[in-house]
């Protein structure tokens, strides 16, 4: 993977962590590490919480 298409949230690895160590699917890339046009024209993604603001993915 080019270095300049990599996700800068994820670092590439395709998952994100919460605060509580929770690990998901990048929200940014999808999940694939890569930032390329499929991404940039996807629409934002809303994610749902429970009572505690932990991501229901």
């Amino acid at each position: 993977m080019a270095r300049d298409n990599t996700c800068k949230a994820c670092e590439g690895s395709g998952l994100l962590s919460d605060d509580e160590g929770w690990q998901y699917k990048c929200s940014v890339c999808d999940g694939d590490g890569s930032y390329d046009v499929d991404d940039i024209s996807r629409p934002a993604r809303v994610m749902t919480v429970d009572e505690n603001n932990r991501m229901l993915d």
